[in-house]
């Protein structure tokens, strides 16, 4: 398959160059399974698994038989925290668990790779040279993004940013800014990829993701 070739783009959102894509990771082959499973198990685990109700047993009070067994006329009743009761406790509620579960690491590669893949075949994948900022301005930081003509989105979180390495002025730049989240291009997955409109990766970033998904 002949390899993609992507524009780079400077800090100033001119074009400075090109890279082409290493065809081992961007064949342009989009594997729908993976990322179902990827994403079913990103989901998965961000889940607390906080939710939880009472049983009859747990409710407090209902120690006292609420009247006699027989010669009321009423139906027999044991306590007042009966699950047909107000009050009551609850059959078969939910009570705290975990919902985590694990995929083999092939599923997840092959699930970032089609991510990855899907985004190219959109022309949402943008190549940024190198994105430096000395002094922790958000103003700074907004300049590249409006240079990329990405500073209108709606949505919040609507842009990926991958990054090489995160100095700590970049990343205070970068925190207050709600339509763009961002990571280290080696700890991204596929859920996180998939749910933004828009992704940067900055040239030395690709080249480390490129060898961690490379066959």
């Amino acid at each position: 398959m002949e390899a993609k070739i992507l524009p780079i783009y400077n800090a100033e959102g001119k074009e400075i160059d090109t890279i082409k894509l290493n065809p081992s990771v961007f064949d342009g082959i989009v594997n729908n399974d993976a990322i179902y499973q990827a994403v079913n198990l990103y989901r998965a685990n961000s889940r607390r698994g906080l939710a939880a109700t009472k049983t009859r047993g747990e409710v407090s009070g209902g120690g006292k038989k609420p009247w006699r067994q027989k010669g009321t006329g009423r139906a027999r009743v044991g306590s007042t925290r009966s699950p047909l009761w107000r009050h009551g406790g609850v059959v078969f509620g939910p009570h705290p668990r975990d919902f985590s579960y694990t995929i083999p690491n092939k599923i997840k590669l092959l699930a970032l790779r089609s991510s990855l893949n899907a985004k190219v075949n959109e022309n949402s994948l943008i190549v940024l040279d190198a994105l430096n900022i000395e002094k922790p301005k958000v103003k700074d930081a907004l300049k590249v993004f409006s240079n990329l003509k990405l500073t209108n989105a709606k949505d919040k979180a609507s842009v990926l940013l991958l990054l090489d390495k995160l100095p700590e002025s970049l990343k205070l730049s970068l925190r207050n800014i709600d339509f763009i989240d961002y990571n280290i291009a080696q700890n991204t997955n596929a859920y996180e990829v998939l749910k933004s409109k828009k992704m940067v990766i900055t040239k030395g970033a690709l080249t480390k993701l490129i060898d961690r998904l490379k066959i």
